[in-house]
C-alpha cells in the first residue's frame, strides 16, 4: 500500500520538489547499497521503538496525568469545600462540572491551535491555563474564584485531551501505537488513583497544590521531545520532518520510506485543501465522522464522567465508607489501566471496547438494582456491597478500553487535511456531553438514582452493538493505510 502511495503521489511531488533529494522516487535515500542493505531488516524503520520514542511518550502522557488530578480532586475535596465555603449541592454540582465545561471551551479550539503552534507548544499553552487554574483554586476564598479555577483548568484539559493522543499516534511505530496512545489513559487513571488516596487525608487546598506540582514537572520536561514530524511535514518543514523522524526511530536507521510516506499522504490530501467545517459533511468523511463523534457520544452517556468525579457520593448513598471506597478504586483502576495498555494491541480496538462496554453496562445495572433495593428498603445488609461492586466496576471497566480507546481511534481515522476540522468536533462532543452529565448528575441521584443507572446500562449495551457493526479494527496499520481503508469504503 505505501509503494502505492508513492506511485500514485509521484507527479506531485516531481513538481513540487523536481531537485529535492530528500525525498527520491524509490523512496530511498542516497546511502551506498552495502547501507541498505544493512538497514533491510528494519526496512522503514518503523519496527523500532526507540528511547526516544518511550521518554516522549511519557513526557505527552504526563499531561493527562494533571487531567486525572483534575477529575479527582472534586470526589475527594467534596465533603471539605462544601464545609468551609458553605457551597449548596447545586454549586458544588457547577464546580465539579464546570471542568467539562472549560473541556469544551478548550475543545473547540484545540484542533486549530494544535495545527498553528504544533503539538508540543500547544501542550505548553495547555499548561499555562492548568498552573493558573490550581493555584487560584488553592488560594480561593469563595465559589466565584473556585468555578474560575476550575475553568481555567478545564480549558487546558481540553486542550490536552485533543493534542496528546493526536501527537502520540504521530510518534509512533505502528504495531504499538495503539498501547502507547492508551498510556494517555493510563496516566490518567493515575492521578485520578492518586487524589482518590490522598483525598481521603489531605486537606483541599493542599490537594489543589499537589495538582500544582506536575503541571511545572511537565513544563520543564516538554523542553526535551521532538515535534511531531507529520505535523511538520504539513507545515512543509521537510528538513526538520526528517531530523525529528530520525531522532525518534534511532540515528542508525533508514527513515527514507517512512518519511516519503507521510510526504505522499501529506501531498495527496493537500489536494483536497484543508477543509472548513462545513466541509467536513461530506460523504467521503461521513464514515470516520460517524465513529469519532458515536464513540464519543456514547462514552459520556454512558454515565462515566458522573460515576467518576462524584464516586463519594455514589458510596455514601449506597451505604459504604467513601474512604474505603475510593482507597480501594485507587489500588484496582491503575493495574486494570496497565493491563488495557498490554493488550490493547493483542487484542485489538474492538473486542476491548465492546468488552468494557459490557462490563460497564453490567455494573450500571447492578447499581440501579442496588439504589432500587436502597429506596424500597430492600436487603439493606446487600445494599452497600452491591453499591461498593458497582461503582468499583463501572469505574475499572471504563479504565480498560472505553476510556481511553474512543481517543486511540480519533487520532488514526481522520487524514491531516481534516484533522483539524474532525478533532476539534469530536472532542467538542465529548466535552459537550462531559459537561451535562456531570452538572445534572447530582440532581439526577436525588431525583431517582436506580432509574439513571438504569439509562446508563441501555446506553452501555447500545455501544457494544454500535461497535460490533461500524468499527473497525485498525490494530497493526499504519495512519497511511487507515487513510487508505476509509477511501475505499467511500468508493
Amino acid at each position: 500500500m505505501e509503494k502505492g502511495l508513492l506511485r500514485k503521489s509521484l507527479s506531485i511531488r516531481e513538481r513540487k520538489f523536481p531537485n529535492e533529494e530528500a525525498f527520491l522516487e524509490t523512496g530511498l535515500s542516497r546511502k551506498s547499497p552495502r547501507e541498505i542493505t544493512k538497514k533491510a531488516q528494519n526496512d522503514d524503520g518503523e519496527c523500532r521503538v526507540t528511547a526516544t520514542v518511550f521518554f516522549s511518550t511519557f513526557v505527552a502522557v504526563s499531561g493527562s496525568f494533571c487531567t486525572g488530578c483534575g477529575a479527582g480532586f472534586s470526589s475527594g475535596a467534596q465533603s471539605g469545600i462544601t464545609k468551609d465555603l458553605s457551597l449548596s449541592v447545586a454549586e458544588y454540582s457547577m464546580f465539579g462540572s464546570i471542568l467539562t465545561l472549560g473541556g469544551l471551551i478548550g475543545a473547540i479550539f484545540s484542533g486549530k491551535i494544535a495545527d498553528v503552534l504544533g503539538r508540543k507548544r500547544t501542550m505548553l499553552f495547555c499548561e499555562a491555563f492548568c498552573v493558573t487554574g490550581w493555584l487560584a483554586v488553592a488560594l480561593a476564598q469563595d465559589a466565584l474564584w473556585l468555578d474560575c479555577g476550575r475553568l481555567l483548568l478545564g480549558i487546558g484539559v481540553g486542550l490536552f485531551s485533543y493534542v496528546i493522543p493526536v501527537y502520540i499516534a504521530e510518534i509512533a511505530p505502528k504495531h504499538v501505537r495503539g498501547s502507547f496512545v492508551f498510556a494517555n489513559q493510563l496516566m490518567q487513571n493515575c492521578g485520578i488513583a492518586l487524589f482518590f488516596i490522598i483525598g481521603n487525608f489531605l486537606p483541599w487546598r493542599l490537594l489543589a497544590i499537589v495538582g500544582f506540582v506536575p503541571c511545572v514537572l511537565h513544563v520543564f520536561c516538554l523542553f526535551f521531545i521532538p515535534e511531531s514530524p507529520r505535523w511538520l511535514a504539513k507545515k512543509g518543514r521537510d528538513k526538520e520532518c526528517r531530523s525529528a523522524l530520525q531522532r525518534l526511530r534511532g540515528s542508525e536507521v533508514d527513515i527514507s520510506r517512512e518519511a516519503n510516506t507521510i510526504r505522499d499522504t501529506i501531498e495527496m490530501s493537500e489536494v483536497d485543501g484543508e477543509s472548513r467545517m462545513s466541509e467536513l459533511f461530506q460523504r467521503r468523511y461521513a464514515y470516520p465522522l460517524l465513529i469519532g463523534v458515536g464513540l464519543m457520544f456514547l462514552q459520556q452517556l454512558s454515565g462515566s464522567s458522573g460515576v467518576t468525579y462524584y464516586a463519594s457520593s455514589l458510596f455514601n448513598k449506597g451505604g459504604f465508607p467513601s474512604a474505603i471506597g475510593t482507597s480501594v478504586i485507587a489500588t484496582i483502576m491503575v493495574p486494570k489501566a496497565m493491563l488495557g495498555t498490554i493488550i490493547v494491541d493483542k487484542l485489538g480496538r474492538r473486542t476491548l471496547l465492546m468488552a468494557s462496554c459490557a462490563a460497564m453496562g453490567l455494573s450500571a445495572l447492578l447499581l440501579s438494582v442496588s439504589y432500587g433495593f436502597e429506596s424500597f428498603g430492600i436487603l439493606p445488609d446487600l445494599t452497600p456491597i452491591f453499591t461498593c461492586i458497582g461503582v468499583l466496576g463501572h469505574i475499572v471497566a471504563f479504565a480498560m478500553g472505553m476510556g481511553g480507546l474512543p481517543w486511540i481511534i480519533m487520532a488514526e481515522i481522520f487524514p491531516m487535511n481534516v484533522k483539524v476540522s474532525a478533532g476539534t468536533l469530536v472532542t467538542v462532543t465529548n466535552w459537550l456531553f462531559g459537561w451535562i452529565i456531570t452538572y445534572t448528575f447530582n440532581f439526577m441521584l436525588e431525583w431517582n438514582a436506580s432509574g439513571m443507572f438504569f439509562i446508563f446500562s441501555m446506553v452501555s449495551a447500545f455501544s457494544i452493538v454500535f461497535i460490533y457493526f461500524l468499527v473497525p479494527e485498525t490494530k497493526g496499520r499504519s495512519l497511511e493505510e487507515i487513510q487508505a481503508l476509509f477511501s475505499n469504503s467511500v468508493q
